[in-house]
This record gives C-alpha cells, sequence and structure tokens, in this order.
C-alpha cells in the first residue's frame, strides 16, 4: 500500500469517530486533504502543495483547541503549543520521509516550508474573515457554506499566486 492510500483509511476513521466540531467544519478540512492530493498527484510545485499543507495544520489546530475547550482542558500556553505540536509533527514527518531535503528553495527558502507558513497565514486569514463577515450579520452568515469558503478561497488565491510566481 502507498503512502498516499495509507492516508485515507485514517482520514476516514478519524472523521468518523469526531463529533460536531465548532471550529472549522469537516467538510473544508477534507477540503484540504483534497487539494495537497490533488496538487501531489497532478505534479504541482512543492510552494503550493506546501499551502494547502499549512491550511491543513490550522485546520487540525482549530479541532484540537475546540475538542479540549469542550473538555475544559487547560494549561499554559495551550494555543502555541498545540499549534507548535502540530507544525512539528508534520515537518518532521516530511523531513523523515526526505521531502525537505534538496535543492527546491524560492527566496532562500524551502519551498514545501514557505508553502506551509503562507498556508498557515492563508487559511488563518480566512477564518478571521469568517468570523468578522457573522460578526457584521448578527451572527449569521451572508452566503451558504461561507464557514467553508472564506478558509479555503486563502488557500486557492496563495495557490493561484504562487502558481504564477513558481511557473518555469
Amino acid at each position: 500500500m502507498t503512502p498516499k492510500i495509507k492516508i485515507i483509511p485514517a482520514i476516514l476513521i478519524f472523521l468518523a469517530l469526531a463529533n460536531q466540531v465548532l471550529a472549522v467544519c469537516p467538510v473544508c478540512t477534507i477540503a484540504v486533504v483534497g487539494g495537497v492530493s490533488l496538487s501531489e498527484y497532478l505534479g504541482v510545485d512543492n510552494t503550493i502543495a506546501g499551502i494547502w499543507i499549512g491550511g491543513l495544520i490550522i485546520s487540525l489546530f482549530l479541532w484540537t483547541l475546540d475538542w479540549l475547550d469542550k473538555r475544559s482542558i487547560k494549561f499554559f500556553l495551550r494555543k502555541p503549543l498545540v499549534l507548535l505540536g502540530y507544525y512539528a509533527l508534520i515537518y518532521y514527518s516530511l523531513e523523515y520521509a526526505g521531502m525537505l531535503n534538496g535543492c527546491q528553495t524560492l527566496w532562500g527558502q524551502n519551498k514545501l516550508v514557505l508553502g506551509m507558513l503562507l498556508g498557515m497565514f492563508g487559511f488563518s486569514l480566512g477564518v478571521i474573515a469568517d468570523k468578522l463577515l457573522r460578526r457584521k450579520n448578527s451572527d449569521k452568515v451572508f452566503f451558504p457554506f461561507q464557514k467553508v469558503v472564506m478558509p479555503i478561497s486563502g488557500l486557492a488565491i496563495l495557490s493561484v499566486i504562487f502558481y504564477f510566481i513558481t511557473k518555469c
């Protein structure tokens, strides 16, 4: 079984066991995972794949914070530690797989790592934009699936920008 195929059952089991989540919905996370898989399948530049991985990190981070809040689990530096934990887990997994070795750099940075940081930023901006729009509209969405569309839009916009930047 290839690594791509092994992750699908793990994701399905995780989603099957997940309770209702308020932070970022499962559809959004599935879209992020789909984006990573699609970019790898299509041979898209590592910066763009990294953007989607970064979005996945923030989605997992928000899910975990919501899970901890529901169980009233609080500890010192909870948010930075959870975020750093997910980033480190993915970073060292990619390093172990040999995906961070090599000469693929942009602006002096590894393309995958640069993309991950940009994706974390873009996804976070989308989540914030969704919350601001809801606040303006009496905590109601302006359009269907707004909670999904806003974070994914940030990733999609960054992907298009870096497609043209990295296009040879």
